[in-house]
């Protein structure tokens, strides 16, 4: 595999720095972060960048705080300048670089795949009903946490010889234990991580149909007893290699009998529907705005917008039409 190098002085460059702010701030314009850095913004530009050419930049202090949806997670955040804005910078470079490592079956994080693609790619192997009969689905214990910084390292190298941008990217991946939820960098890094397994699934092991977003993983096969085999190799390769384990919760079972739980979703062969948890809050936001004696048909499609995604892309329509008022109806089409 080529390894690529020069590549620190694209990264520390004026124009990818502003670039990089410019991305850094979308959907941020009006936080504390920024309103700052925007009081001098051109100098702490220019700072930043002698701060990079002179290689004393050097990962702020962490805030953490925690989340309870859609479970419990230690959140990391860093300061917008000058953590962001690097990170942006970086993986402005960097990006193209890593998504041509990635096999087209890694969908997290990933620009024109996402969730969306992922319940595609599922629904177009569904279809193959006599080799997808049944399912392994599999994630991995603490998996942000567990990464290996030195196995990380090296696998950043196989595709990276810049000593510069190595030294960058060591110093941010030892900035904290594991890999940090919350930093940009850290999807990048977490994919990264696991993107050989999934050359090795599909190339060595020559599974077809094969699905990670993240370190959720589906693999479909027409023989059971093939499943299991491959679970024992995949807790083989997984603590031999990266230095992980898997939860305890892993599930060999038929796909119609109990339909995958993947990205949001349940599937089966023949129809696809919202799982029961996005389910239930779709209803529940329902009934609040239907409870509302006076709101008009923006103000209510609003309301219901972040659940439209999932209707649209499921057997659930007739489910929407039951829960919502319907002189709304025309305006919520999908």
């Amino acid at each position: 595999m080529k390894r690529i190098g020069n590549l620190y002085d694209k990264i520390i460059s004026l124009d990818n720095l502003h670039l990089a702010d410019q991305k850094a701030r979308r959907g941020k314009g009006r936080t504390y972060g920024v309103r700052v850095h925007d009081k001098n913004r051109e100098e702490n530009i220019l700072k930043l960048h002698e701060l990079l050419k002179s290689r004393k930049f050097r990962t702020s202090p962490y805030e953490t705080f925690t989340i309870y949806e859609p479970k419990e997670r230690l959140i990391f955040r860093l300061p917008y300048y000058p953590d962001r804005i690097v990170h942006h910078a970086i993986m402005n470079i960097l990006e193209p670089i890593w998504v041509s490592v990635f096999t087209t079956d890694s969908f997290s994080c990933i620009k024109k795949r996402g969730i969306t693609g992922a319940m595609r790619k599922v629904k177009l192997a569904l279809k193959d009903v006599e080799n997808t009969r049944y399912c392994l689905k599999i994630d991995v214990k603490k998996f942000y946490p567990s990464i290996d910084h030195e196995i990380l390292k090296q696998v950043v190298r196989r595709k990276i010889k810049c000593k510069d941008t190595l030294e960058l990217l060591d110093q941010i991946i030892d900035s904290a234990d594991g890999v940090p939820i919350g930093n940009y960098l850290s999807q990048y890094f977490a994919n990264l991580y696991l993107s050989y397994f999934d050359h090795w699934i599909k190339e060595v092991v020559g599974v077809k149909y094969y699905f990670r977003y993240a370190d959720d993983m589906v693999f479909l096969h027409r023989d059971k007893a093939f499943l299991h085999g491959l679970l024992v190799q995949i807790n083989d390769y997984l603590n031999s290699r990266l230095n992980l384990s898997l939860k305890g919760n892993y599930q060999v079972f038929p796909v119609n009998t109990r339909g995958i739980d993947y990205v949001g979703f349940v599937f089966r062969h023949s129809h696809t529907r919202l799982r029961k948890s996005i389910k239930k809050n779709l209803c529940r936001a329902a009934a609040r705005l239907n409870k509302r004696s006076k709101i008009s048909e923006k103000e209510y499609k609003q309301g219901l917008c972040s659940w439209l995604g999932w209707v649209k892309y499921s057997n659930s329509k007739h489910l929407l039409k039951s829960i919502t008022k319907e002189e709304y109806h025309g305006s919520l089409r999908c």
